[in-house]
């Protein structure tokens, strides 16, 4: 502490400076005037002085007293009986310190673990004691000059109200005049008075609290150290039991209450506190947890575990959970599709939370309904939680980068073109390509036309090309699709004769939407009635501009009877594969797309596919869509066994377990157990967004449905030969129905018709449709005798034909009103046995009795009912032909004189889609 004076000094400690100085003087200090420094040892001086004269002692005290006081209440009795006793459990720890002469004794291998431990709590005794001699000086000083300052106060408030008083009576003021001044002396010293006994009360509770907080840091401090002294004493080895002495072994301080039974002593008093007569109180948990308490405190004060004993219990009076200071900030995925209830859980919400926010937002939701991923993304970033879009895509985009790492930087060689042949039906497209493989490809056809993908590799003059050729008719739309996804080169078969169809405007629109380059063969040139430029013309309305025309597309006038064209057709192809620079790599596992699929009785699953890069190998694992498998066996495009096939090569393999769908990619896997997950993996996904599109369309339409009439359902059994004349066919069949009625697939599949899928038709009702296929021993005759019809289709006109047909049959009839007969109303007369009677003359057809009237009036309808009554003169009549009289008799209703009679019924006219 740095040096201060004796004015600064008295400041302080809040002292007049003349009692400062004589109180250093008779402490025998040299000082005499206010700005004397003051030492910190003149201090210790002056400090030592008046606690002799206060009858303390100067030196450091031995010990220090500390007192707690709590209340407790004890419940005891029963009923009317039961009364609260208050208990006051009073504790008074004291704390001695030892003398050096007992630490000298010590051994030395005590000393040195004790050592630390009683310095640390010496010198927290020290601080203690030295801030509790401060605090009472301080405080000894202050109320003495409080005191004084209160007698010069009131000494001078006395003097100031005599002086007042004598002033107002020498200057002769009334009487009632200087009452009222002494009054306001008064006043103003009561107040004053007041004022600073609340200054004072103030500062004797400052000083008091900063006291207590002393005491208990004094108080934690001596505990830390005890309990460093206990650590050391249990790390040490005891020394033998003669050698040892009871002082040596104590700790630097110790409770003075801490002897032997005061547990028990302190037990039995809380117990007796609560009886009443002579029975004894119900302990409650609290009560035993109370005593717990009480006894490890004892046990503390002890110095911890007993010798030979068990540990005491320890109970720390705090909560084990602590809530976060922070907003706790989450990545939460948000796939494409997801319940509300799971992505409450993956941002620890619950679902009713979740629910009310998508309330406020105006969306009505439960639990289970599906969300997409705009919506949870807004719900999270909303919440204030990250957002991390998944695709849902991971385990595909897996399989994609094993693929690429295991090809890696394989050697790459030119393969040959994937060309396909389109066009309009019936334009020539199965000639060209048969007079090229020189084989007879249109005659294994049904009808002349081709129904299926086929993929042949020809070898031409111009070297090795692969044809896809697909059908033509409209119904195959999407095959053809598939077919410009995996192709090279487009052919575009136009005939000359008829020129631009709609179906080739799709295959325009097709290979526009692949990027894939056209050749226009414009066929049947070799006939009269042809005409090439009338195509040229009506394909550059299609955007489709020939090299002559200064457009990019080459236009090529072939025969497919006469071979007319041919080889410069192939030129042609040839030409555009050079540019597109075509590569593939090999060596590497192949990779490529399903060209079609199809099941045979005794081989099972046939695929045809076309490797596209790398070799696919017999004995290989392939994965393909929904199916997987091994290759048992493979078959070129001319039916001969093969062992291996290289890029842009079309072969047949067996060895998958159901069949693939016609654009399907395949990959060539190392682990079939990987291949058969990562199918499974596809059809659960797939299943699973059939639902989510089906849920949906449900609640989407779940108020526009009410009310409405009901849809009429046509079941159907479909089976067919081939995988893509399968999907052509149930797209076709999804565009027959209307509003009114629609077609059910109630299970499609490829290969033949079963016993099982008889059984479905039966529990449904449905007709069984075979396209190119037929039903075996046990379904025809389950068939025949449950009556189940069986449909058998090669041409894909007449299964189309027959559906719209039965679609039709079940649209109900349109009502359609006919007039029959008018009647203007001449007269009306009153009849007592027929009531109102209008004498009519009949100007248009024939009125019948039978069938229901309107009444009109001024070209209004009024009146809508039936006749009560027809009659000719006297005799009652059925019709009335025109131009004849005739009274009528309207039923409930009252006709004037004006008024029309128009005679009408309803007809049934069938509908057709």
């Amino acid at each position: 502490m740095a040096e201060v004076t004796v004015s600064e000094l008295a400041q302080s400690v809040g002292a007049p400076v003349e009692r400062i100085l004589k109180q250093m003087t008779e402490a025998g200090l040299a000082h005499t005037k206010p700005a004397d420094a003051v030492s910190d040892d003149e201090k210790q001086t002056l400090l030592a002085f008046l606690k002799t004269s206060h009858g303390e002692s100067a030196e450091e005290p031995k010990k220090i007293t500390l007192k707690r006081k709590t209340n407790t209440t004890l419940k005891t009795g029963s009923g009317s009986s039961r009364k609260t006793v208050n208990v006051e459990v009073r504790k008074k720890r004291t704390y001695v310190k030892r003398d050096d002469e007992t630490v000298a004794e010590a051994p030395a291998e005590a000393l040195a673990v004790d050592s630390s431990a009683a310095d640390q709590a010496v010198a927290a005794t020290a601080a203690a004691e030295k801030a509790a001699a401060e605090l009472a000086a301080a405080e000894q000083a202050a109320a003495e000059q409080a005191n004084a300052d209160k007698l010069a106060e009131e000494k001078a408030a006395a003097e100031k109200a005599a002086a007042e008083k004598t002033a107002a009576a020498d200057s002769g003021a009334p009487a009632f005049k200087r009452s009222v001044l002494v009054d306001d002396a008064e006043e103003r010293r009561i107040a004053s008075m007041k004022a600073r006994r609340l200054a004072e009360q103030e500062e004797r509770e400052a000083l008091k609290r900063k006291k207590e907080a002393l005491q208990a840091e004094a108080e934690a401090k001596v505990l830390q150290a005890q309990k460093a002294e206990e650590k050391g004493k249990h790390g040490t080895k005891p020394a033998p039991k003669a050698a040892a002495k009871p002082a040596a072994t104590k700790p630097a301080f110790r409770g003075a209450d801490a002897k032997p039974g005061a547990a028990d002593e302190k037990a039995k008093k809380l117990a007796n506190a609560g009886k009443r007569g002579s029975r004894a109180p119900k302990t409650t948990l609290k009560d035993r947890v109370h005593t717990a308490i009480q006894e490890n405190d004892l046990s503390d004060r002890r110095g911890g575990r007993r010798s030979g004993g068990r540990k005491a219990l320890k109970l720390k009076n705090e909560h084990t959970f602590k809530k976060p200071t922070a907003k706790v900030v989450l990545e939460v995925p948000v796939p494409e599709a997801i319940s509300v209830g799971d992505l409450a859980q993956s941002m620890n919400l619950k679902a009713g939370a979740l629910i009310k926010i998508l309330m406020k937002m105006g969306t009505m939701a439960t639990m289970n309904e599906i969300l997409d991923q705009e919506t949870s993304q807004l719900l999270v970033e909303e919440l204030g939680h990250t957002v991390k879009l998944v695709s849902g895509n991971e385990r595909e985009e897996e399989l994609e980068q094993e693929v690429i790492d295991v090809a890696g930087d394989a050697e790459q060689v030119t393969r040959a073109p994937v060309v396909t042949v389109m066009g309009h039906v019936d334009h020539g497209k199965t000639s060209l390509l048969d007079y090229i493989r020189k084989a007879k490809v249109v005659s294994g056809e049904a009808g002349g036309i081709t129904q299926h993908i086929g993929a042949y590799r020809v070898p031409t003059s111009k070297g090795d090309i692969a044809f896809l050729d697909t059908p033509g008719h409209a119904a195959f739309t999407a095959m053809r699709a598939r077919g410009a996804q995996c192709t090279d080169v487009v052919i575009l078969v136009v005939a000359a004769d008829d020129g631009v169809m709609p179906q080739t405007e799709e295959a325009v629109q097709h290979a526009k939407a692949a990027g894939v380059p056209l050749v226009v063969a414009i066929n049947k040139c070799d006939k009269e009635s042809a005409d090439p430029e009338r195509v040229k013309n009506e394909l550059s309305a299609k955007e489709v501009i020939p090299e002559e025309w200064g457009g990019d597309t080459q236009f090529i006038n072939v025969s497919a009877h006469t071979g007319e064209g041919i080889e410069e057709l192939l030129e042609a192809v040839s030409l555009q594969a050079e540019l597109l620079e075509l590569k593939a790599q090999i060596g590497v596992p192949g990779r490529g797309v399903v060209v079609e699929s199809r099941m045979e009785k005794g081989r099972g699953v046939v695929t045809t596919v076309l490797v596209q890069n790398g070799e696919l190998k017999r004995g290989n694992i392939i994965l393909a869509g929904q199916s997987y498998g091994r290759v048992r066996a493979m078959t070129n495009d001319h039916g001969k066994a093969t062992q291996e096939a290289g890029p842009s090569t079309p072969v047949e393999i067996l060895g998958l377990d159901s069949a693939p769908a016609a654009g399907d990619d395949f990959v060539i896997l190392s682990d079939e157990r990987k291949a058969r997950e990562m199918a499974q993996h596809r059809a659960e996904l797939e299943s699973q967004q059939r639902m989510d599109r089906q849920q949906a369309a449900k609640l989407e339409n779940m108020f526009e449905n009410m009310g409405a009439d009901e849809v009429k359902i046509l079941p159907v059994v479909l089976k067919t030969d081939v995988r893509g004349s399968l999907e052509a066919i149930q797209s076709a069949l999804a565009e027959l129905g209307n509003e009114e009625v629609q077609v059910n697939v109630i299970v499609a599949g490829v290969g033949g018709i079963t016993e099982n899928d008889i059984n479905l038709a039966l529990s449904s009702g449905a007709i069984a449709l075979g396209f190119n296929v037929r039903a075996d021993a046990n379904g025809r005759k389950l068939a025949e005798a449950e009556s189940v019809e069986i449909r058998y289709y090669s041409i894909i006109y007449q299964l189309l034909d027959d559906v719209k047909a039965a679609l039709s049959g079940m649209l109900d009839p349109e009502r359609v009103e006919e007039i029959v007969g008018i009647a203007d109303v001449r007269e009306v007369f009153r009849s007592p046995k027929f009531g109102q009677v209008a004498g009519c003359m009949v100007v248009e057809g024939t009125v019948f009795r039978s069938k229901p009237i309107r009444v009109l009036r001024d070209n209004i309808v009024i009146f809508e009912g039936e006749l009560e009554s027809l009659r000719r003169f006297k005799d009652d009549v059925n019709d009335v032909r025109n131009g004849t009289e005739c009274g009528i008799g309207v039923k409930n209703y009252d006709v004037k004189v004006g008024d029309q009679i128009e005679v009408f019924e309803v007809k049934e006219v069938a509908r057709s889609l």
